[in-house]
């Protein structure tokens, strides 16, 4: 897998304006997970910390997800970031600023989303390098305060992230790519022919129209950090 550079990154956001986190107690099959959310047109895929063996999965994720783009979230540490480096992650993602990680992101040539939730946290993510400034927890703040962020930071490229999706999600998608909404993204497991709920035979990849946010029809596909809980991870 050739590295990823910090435009192709923000390029790949810009045009999908989704991210799928995954945060789950466990994660049967990676490469189908990641391989089943590309062929269901979502490109980029954060695979937490929080989760056990996920630098296990990250390899998986990497070795047999069809071209998805691989990240590591939740990275608290030097040592984290280059352990997922390590695994072959593609990128980072932090839940706050963490200078140690943006340091060893940024001399290994990886892009890095630094969290942050004031202005003054944003200018020091952009200070240290970081990619894409995810903003965190969003549903915090609303698309008001993104859009007032453009001020200060013009052309800033913010991942808003945390919560689920407000009633009205396209409040948080402007024309600007620059801009994305928060959102929960549902993977469920094909039921078998004999309706046990599991898939219907070993090493099944899910059905990609099972992995796309809710009503992605009418919002191209969804916008923002997406996040896929545990008992939403196909097998």
């Amino acid at each position: 897998m050739s590295p990823l550079t910090d435009h192709e990154l923000t390029e790949l956001l810009a045009a999908d304006r989704t991210l799928a986190v995954v945060r789950a107690a466990s994660i049967p099959d990676a490469a189908a997970l990641a391989a089943a959310l590309r062929a269901g047109g979502v490109r980029s895929l954060e695979l937490t910390l929080t989760t056990p063996g996920v630098l296990t999965h990250v390899r998986r994720a990497v070795e047999g997800g069809d071209g998805t783009v691989v990240g590591v979230g939740t990275v608290m540490t030097g040592d984290q970031a280059r352990a997922a480096i390590d695994a072959g992650a593609q990128f980072l993602v932090t839940p706050g600023i963490r200078a140690e990680v943006a340091r060893v992101a940024v001399e290994a040539g990886v892009p890095v989303c630094l969290g942050a939730m004031t202005p003054s946290e944003v200018a020091q993510a952009l200070d240290l390098g970081s990619s894409v400034v995810k903003v965190f927890p969003a549903r915090q703040v609303g698309p008001a305060f993104l859009k007032d962020l453009q001020g200060p930071f013009p052309g800033i490229r913010l991942l808003p992230s945390g919560g689920s999706m407000p009633p009205t999600p396209a409040a948080f998608s402007t024309p600007a790519p620059s801009r994305c909404a928060a959102g929960p993204l549902s993977c469920r497991r094909r039921p078998s022919r004999a309706g046990s709920g599991r898939t219907s035979r070993p090493g099944q990849r899910p059905s990609p129209q099972r992995c796309r946010p809710p009503g992605s029809s009418d919002l191209d596909r969804g916008r923002g950090a997406h996040h896929v809980h545990d008992s939403h991870v196909p097998g």
